[in-house]
């Protein structure tokens, strides 16, 4: 009789990569080596998103930032250089909150960003 070496961490090896794969069509979660690939593939899915996920979301502050600006007279770019200059330290993420919910003081830094660039 064979001496079976990696009984038990091989299965638990094979159990995590099932687990993981749960959720997935058919034989991609039922059999090993799909599961293995499915799961493989998913975590560098997972890794770039990650990244991703933080450049859309910089993005959508600016398309927010700069469509408030615009409705102050002034476009992104100006609106921050005049930020910049009157050294108000507001980063994007706070100013597009600012965009969305508190319009008047949006405005105000607006007028500040204004008054700073003339």
């Amino acid at each position: 009789m064979p001496r079976s070496k990696t009984v038990v961490p091989g299965r638990a090896r094979r159990k995590k990569v099932l687990k993981a794969a749960k959720g997935n069509f058919s034989g991609r979660r039922k059999l090993y080596k799909s599961a293995l690939q499915t799961v493989q593939r998913a975590g560098q899915f997972a890794f770039e998103h990650r990244r991703l996920k933080k450049r859309d979301f910089r993005r959508l502050w600016i398309t927010r930032i700069n469509a408030a600006a615009r409705l102050n007279g002034m476009s992104y770019s100006t609106l921050i250089a005049g930020l910049k200059k009157a050294s108000v330290d507001v980063n994007r993420k706070l100013l597009a909150d600012l965009a969305v919910r508190d319009a008047g003081a949006f405005t105000k830094l607006a007028e500040v960003a204004k008054a700073a660039s003339a």
